[in-house]
């Protein structure tokens, strides 16, 4: 069987794409792979700030298309650019096993963000990056960051940053965990939703596709990934507002926290809670509900007032 995977052309999207390739040709006899680039609205804007896109899927509606169109059979996206509304005809048929979630902090040396300087310049292109380490350290100054991982660490010193944030799962992937300065504790800094996870997508009246996907799939991260997307659902939100979620799984017990902040960092809204795995998508639900009540409702009617 021949299988085609879509996926975006980043050095980190290729990455992804060809670890999904080799897992299945290596585990599953006759099958060979072709992947297939697909450029996205996020790599043709890359002008735009992610708060700023028109509307969702920005990295991953254009290869939805292709897979509805039978142009590729699976789609290898990063779970968190995954919108939680997909098309009917689609379904996420495997999250195989999930890297750590955390972001970290290259500067160039060692310090962490506790030692940077008064006033630090610190780039990324994420509000929920930004409003949590303004809610750490209220002298930082933000400066929005857009671009593939290996350019994002190139313009810390192009751009005389005093650190960026990105996504470990991305920095060990493409091998640059020794510029590594700090792995910045959920604590700190809540990731989001689905961070650390792939999210393969299939159609869902494919049934051999299905099955050989199935192979590649790890049943606790896929769990917890359904239980922050079923988060964020509720929440109706993404890239836009600066919201975090991460779950795990121990001993059949989903454990879930989750945040809701505005942009400046202050007064952010955390809660976790936890209950049995088999009702992780509804403990999802529980948190999100739980953080509106909070203040979260406040504080994401604010936000989408400013856009207005």
């Amino acid at each position: 069987m021949r299988i085609k995977i879509g996926t975006r052309g980043s050095v980190l999207a290729l990455w992804q794409a060809h670890w999904v390739k080799n897992r299945l040709e290596t585990g599953i006899k006759g099958i060979k792979c072709e992947i297939v680039i697909i450029k996205t609205a996020g790599d043709r804007f890359t002008g735009m700030a992610l708060f700023q896109q028109p509307d969702k899927g920005f990295f991953t509606k254009d290869i939805e298309e292709n897979l509805l169109c039978k142009t590729i059979d699976i789609a290898v996206h990063s779970a968190k650019d995954l919108p939680t509304e997909i098309p009917g005809e689609l379904v996420i048929g495997a999250v195989p096993f999930r890297e750590m979630s955390n972001d970290v902090l290259i500067t160039g040396g060692r310090e962490t963000l506790k030692d940077l300087q008064s006033g630090a310049k610190i780039g990324t292109s994420s509000l929920r990056r930004k409003a949590q380490l303004l809610n750490f350290r209220g002298d930082f100054r933000i400066v929005d960051l857009r671009g593939n991982l290996d350019t994002r660490i190139k313009k810390l010193l192009s751009e005389e940053l005093d650190g960026i944030i990105v996504a470990y799962a991305g920095v060990k992937r493409l091998g640059y965990e020794n510029r590594i300065s700090e792995i910045i504790e959920h604590e700190v800094m809540l990731p989001a939703a689905g961070q650390g996870a792939l999210a393969l997508e299939v159609r869902r009246e494919d049934p051999e596709i299905m099955e050989a996907v199935k192979a590649l799939n790890d049943n606790d991260s896929m769990i917890s990934v359904n239980a922050e997307r079923s988060f964020l659902k509720k929440l109706r939100a993404g890239c836009r507002a600066p919201v975090g979620a991460y779950s795990y799984i121990k001993e059949n017990t989903i454990k879930i926290a989750g945040m809701i902040a505005p942009i400046d960092g202050t007064c952010i809204v955390k809660k976790r809670i936890q209950g049995k795995s088999e009702d992780a998508e509804r403990i999802g639900i529980m948190l999100a509900e739980e953080l509106l009540k909070s203040g979260g409702a406040e504080i994401l009617d604010k936000i989408e007032m400013r856009r207005i």
